[in-house]
């Protein structure tokens, strides 16, 4: 998304962006990028020259630049809360998986919307676990009561099964890249959770609600033992716990014995 709120300083200083960036010491580029991108945090220098060009205060440009310098407790790793998960900007999401390096996590119950809103999201993470960065995916058991139940919560059309019916099928394409793993759970049903390196993105699941009407918040790991860390010491039990989506049940074994 855009920051409406520097194109519109320079709007009424009458700063174009060439002007900007001859003033502040950057590349007009940068500049495209801090107007283009709400996200996007200068290197505090550049704040403060761009803050004094334009005659208006940091925490109008880059509130998130202030508000990560006040806070000190443990809410210091809650770096934006978004009343719907489809509020969570697109941009963000991309941001997240292009920069993480070590490890993604994709905790959520279908995962399904991940398939949907990123054009060639298998491209990109076989690409990732090609460079080294572990890939993880916990998705809902399709066969399980918990499924069931929320499958009648929801009363949708489009069922949880079938959404991860949808993850199975682009999982499947995945198999057998190094660095890429699934695994199935029932116990994150009302708890979605998202890692990019120190970044994590959460959606507790209300009521019958569906993952993109459900509150989701971006935290940003600060500390040991956080709520970021504790966040992922959940998800990480929940993985010792889960049963590998490519391993082949012994029903299935036992049915391909009698055939042979």
């Amino acid at each position: 998304m855009a920051n409406v709120a520097l194109r519109q300083a320079m709007a009424d200083a009458k700063v174009n962006e060439q002007s900007l960036a001859r003033q502040v010491g950057v590349d007009v580029k940068t500049v495209s990028r801090w107007v283009a991108q709400d996200d996007r945090l200068p290197h505090p220098r550049h704040r403060w020259a761009a803050c004094e060009a334009l005659g208006v205060e940091e925490s109008v440009l880059w509130p998130d630049a202030i508000r990560a310098a006040v806070k000190t407790g443990p809410d210091r790793e809650v770096a934006a809360v978004y009343p719907y998960r489809s509020a969570c900007p697109a941009s963000l999401w991309r941001k997240l998986i292009t920069g993480a390096s070590r490890e993604i996590i994709f905790a959520g119950y279908t995962n399904y919307f991940l398939w949907l809103e990123h054009s060639n999201l298998g491209t990109a993470l076989r690409r990732k676990a090609n460079a080294g960065c572990r890939i993880r995916f916990l998705v809902g058991d399709p066969d399980s009561e918990v499924t069931r139940q929320r499958e009648e919560a929801e009363a949708t059309s489009f069922t949880v099964s079938t959404r991860i019916a949808v993850t199975l099928e682009q999982l499947a394409q995945l198999r057998g890249t190094d660095g890429i793993e699934a695994r199935f759970s029932d116990r994150h049903i009302a708890l979605s959770v998202f890692t990019f390196d120190d970044d994590m993105i959460v959606t507790p699941h209300l009521a019958n609600l569906v993952g993109h009407d459900s509150p989701t918040f971006h935290f940003r790991r600060c500390q040991d033992d956080g709520v970021f860390d504790r966040l992922l010491m959940h998800v990480n039990a929940l993985w010792d716990e889960g049963r590998d989506v490519w391993e082949v049940p012994p029903e299935r074994q036992a049915a391909s014995s009698r055939d042979a």
